[in-house]
């Protein structure tokens, strides 16, 4: 099986990735996308030259790789990806054999934690226009991060049974400390999930939006919420 699972960024797409990876029969792609995002919008990310050095930057190579066989001689292939680091142009048709999942994140917490990283963003930095426009032409599960820090089995267990894919319990867990399969970006962005050995734990309250940022709060939450409503139920 090959694995598509699209989010935006600060969404819980890394500790996914490492809960995938722990299960031993699936091979693992960090944001493939990401270094041919950069080279083809010149976007001002932290790191930006270091990943262009490090990665490849052709899309139509990276795609060719997605499509291609399993690697590592696993039996599946779980692929970490970003729908704004799909520019138009890029290929695409390589998702139509995969299974695609949709994660989502409250719009607050998102924009929060990309602040920490990375304090200028707009609606398309955060992604949620380009996930709508890609379910609608990927469709797949659609699960919730909240869901799953407040149930990691129970979540991780229902879209396991909706994909076709036996759960296990090795998904709970992971070795704290970054892994082989990290994106060079990892030293900017990777730091708080490499003090994890597991998910997190139901998260609290919302976050209060500064005024300067409710303007991209009100503009990424009528597509979180009708996201939402076509999100597994996990309860």
């Amino acid at each position: 099986m090959k694995i598509a699972m699209w989010s935006g960024p600060r969404n819980l797409s890394t500790a996914m990735m490492y809960a995938f990876a722990a299960r031993g029969d699936c091979a693992v792609w960090d944001e493939p996308f990401y270094a041919p995002y950069l080279a083809a919008t010149g976007a001002d990310h932290p790191m930006a030259a270091e990943i262009m050095a490090a990665h490849e930057t052709d899309p139509a190579r990276v795609a060719a790789r997605c499509a291609g066989p399993v690697p590592d001689g696993r039996a599946h292939f779980y692929m970490k990806h970003m729908p704004h680091h799909m520019v138009a142009g890029f290929p695409l048709d390589w998702a139509e054999g995969c299974v695609n999942v949709h994660l989502i994140r409250h719009p607050a917490r998102v924009i929060a934690s990309y602040a920490e990283k990375r304090g200028e963003m707009t609606l398309e930095d955060i992604g949620f226009p380009q996930q709508m426009a890609l379910w609608e032409r990927l469709p797949g599960p659609v699960i919730d991060s909240a869901d799953i820090r407040a149930d990691p089995g129970g979540a991780l267990g229902r879209l396991c049974a909706e994909i076709g894919l036996a759960f296990s319990e090795a998904m709970l867990g992971w070795p704290e400390g970054p892994r082989p399969y990290d994106g060079v970006w990892a030293a900017h962005w990777y730091n708080a999930v490499h003090r994890s050995t597991g998910f997190a734990g139901a998260e609290g309250a919302l976050p209060e939006v500064p005024e300067g940022r409710r303007a991209l709060l009100e503009a990424a939450l009528p597509i979180y919420e009708a996201m939402k409503a076509r999100a597994l139920r996990t309860g």
